[in-house]
């Protein structure tokens, strides 16, 4: 690694981050580039390859403390050097760069000795020893140790399961069951990430996840309207015309009372406080909309009446205002 690379070699600007980049920023920029260039997600894709080698180069020299504070006195040192061969357009090459080592101790010329001592500081190996040269795993030795692979499940649970929550039991790929904790007011398709629970670091870095998808099954009675619950609620003529107190199931199962207005028509909606899904951002609301049920068999008695009240009732066309603004 000590040679022309680190002169050549702008690593920040390899991960485009600045000079002052935090640990945690450079970490969170590497497993995004890593994630994009990796092979896995570019197979036979050669020009990708060679990006993720150099960004996991890059990024493993920066993410060591010691390695980039190295590598930051070297390019201030080196900053406009070139190595040459001795002689070539007047520059003494290889040596002039090291030489600034010897500087100041009584050492017209360095040398390689003072180079290299800097590496050997505080007990350190040189080359090779962990600092500079030493491969950490990940893919073909770049970039340090390797994530594991995500595993993926699904599951599908019933209405009531996703909106009250609950602890259920898996298969995992390995036929070994594992628990996942439904959350209260999960929704379907959502997906539920279990960390380190997938498969296992090749080369000693962090495990995978679990990820399930939930799929959720329709209920009979009731949908969902973000946190709302809706259901339709069938009213009689008289009910809706003359005003009702009727009962409205929740889906708890116990019933709650709700007034009818006289004269509510079709479609109107009806809430009901605190009686929707419950997570912990917060409670929806149930809301009942009102569907006025036609008789559909009428005896005789019934059709006088009805015939009586036509007869009696206001003269009012209930599609004129319908006509008027569809002209």
């Amino acid at each position: 690694m000590a040679s022309q690379d680190w002169f050549d070699k702008d690593f920040y600007k390899v991960l485009g981050v600045d000079k002052s980049v935090s640990a945690a920023d450079l970490k969170k920029t590497y497993r995004k580039l890593a994630r994009q260039y990796h092979p896995d997600s570019n197979p036979g894709d050669a020009k990708a390859e060679a990006k993720f080698k150099e960004i996991s180069e890059a990024y493993s020299v920066l993410n060591d403390p010691e390695q980039r504070e190295e590598y930051d006195q070297i390019r201030a040192m080196g900053s406009g050097a070139r190595f040459s061969a001795p002689g070539a357009g007047g520059g003494g090459g290889f040596d002039d760069v090291f030489s600034r080592f010897g500087q100041g101790r009584g050492q017209p010329q360095g040398g390689f000795d003072d180079f290299f001592s800097m590496f050997d500081q505080q007990g350190g190996g040189g080359f090779g020893s962990g600092r500079f040269g030493q491969t950490t795993g990940g893919f073909r030795g770049f970039g340090g140790p390797q994530r594991g692979a995500d595993v993926t499940a699904r599951t599908t649970i019933d209405f009531v399961t996703a909106a009250k929550g609950e602890t259920i039991t898996l298969q995992g790929e390995d036929n070994v069951p594992f628990k996942v904790k439904i959350p209260a007011g999960v929704s379907d398709g959502q997906k539920i990430r279990l960390r380190g629970r997938g498969r296992k670091s090749p080369d000693g870095g962090e495990s995978g996840d679990i990820v399930v998808t939930v799929a959720v099954r329709p209920h009979p009675v009731f949908s969902r309207d973000g946190l709302n619950l809706r259901v339709t609620v069938p009213v009689t003529f008289t009910e809706a015309a003359l005003g009702a107190t009727i009962e409205v199931p929740t889906l708890g199962g116990e019933s709650v009372r709700l007034r009818v207005a006289p004269g509510t028509p079709s479609g109107r909606v009806l809430r009901v406080k605190g009686r929707g899904i419950s997570t912990a951002k917060g409670t929806g609301d149930l809301l009942a909309e009102v569907q006025v049920a036609v008789p559909a068999h009428l005896d005789d008695a019934a059709r006088e009446a009805l015939e009586r009240f036509q007869a009696l009732e206001p003269k009012e066309n209930p599609r004129a205002d319908l006509m008027a603004k569809a002209r």
